[in-house]
């Protein structure tokens, strides 16, 4: 790894998305604690289930990420679920998961999703109109933003990642410098994720690495 860091400084998420309850047992056997899905439905029943095995193997310490595009109507299912969501790209939804936060009782950790790519396919709030969500989200008191994401276009050569890693960096770095806190940055998979620890990621969203080829 040529980035200088300190490991504990970057955050990995294990992506279960079509994994098997068994090899999601394994792997925190092995250690991991942080699991991301992308689907809010499919994700619950298996939450649900991997509470029964924690229990059983004694493991703790266990949060569920939320990785993937999330609408409004399921931020009730969202906020009982996950512990973190990275995907907040509308104040519409910021809003939702504040009211659904409020109802349930607790105080929900996000990340913005950041759209720097210009594909149809790449969700997230366009840069120019970030800070306005920031700042609305400002106001509400069952949310509390940790950090920026983005996803950019798939690449064969990771390297062709990095402007946008780069780009996510320092438009962080700008708005910390003018009041807002914004410890997190989610960025990188399992083909680029070691580019994105370069450029400054904090959290790393690897699946295929882990479990292999995803199961459709």
């Amino acid at each position: 790894m040529k980035a200088d860091r300190c490991p504990s400084e970057v955050n990995l998420i294990a992506v279960t998305k079509t994994v098997g309850l068994d090899a999601i047992t394994e792997a925190a056997r092995c250690g991991l604690r942080l699991f991301g899905e992308s689907r809010v439905q499919e994700a619950c029943s298996k939450i649900e289930q991997f509470k029964v095995v924690l229990k059983s193997e004694k493991i703790c310490g266990v949060e569920w990420h939320l990785i993937g595009h999330l609408q409004s109507n399921k931020a009730k299912l969202a906020v009982s679920a996950f512990d973190f969501i990275h995907s907040v790209d509308s104040i519409a939804l910021a809003e939702e998961l504040d009211r659904q936060a409020f109802k349930a009782g607790k105080v929900q950790r996000i990340l913005v999703q950041v759209k720097l790519a210009e594909e149809d396919s790449k969700q997230g709030i366009r840069e120019k109109e970030l800070r306005t969500l920031l700042e609305r989200i400002k106001s509400f008191k069952n949310i509390d933003v940790k950090g920026l994401m983005t996803i950019p276009p798939y690449f064969d050569n990771p390297e062709n990642s990095r402007e946008y890693f780069k780009r996510l960096y320092l438009l962080r770095e700008s708005l910390q410098n003018t009041g807002f806190l914004l410890p997190e940055l989610s960025m990188g998979m399992s083909h680029d994720f070691e580019v994105a620890i370069e450029e400054g990621a904090t959290m790393v969203r690897v699946g295929t690495a882990i479990f292999g080829e995803r199961r459709n």
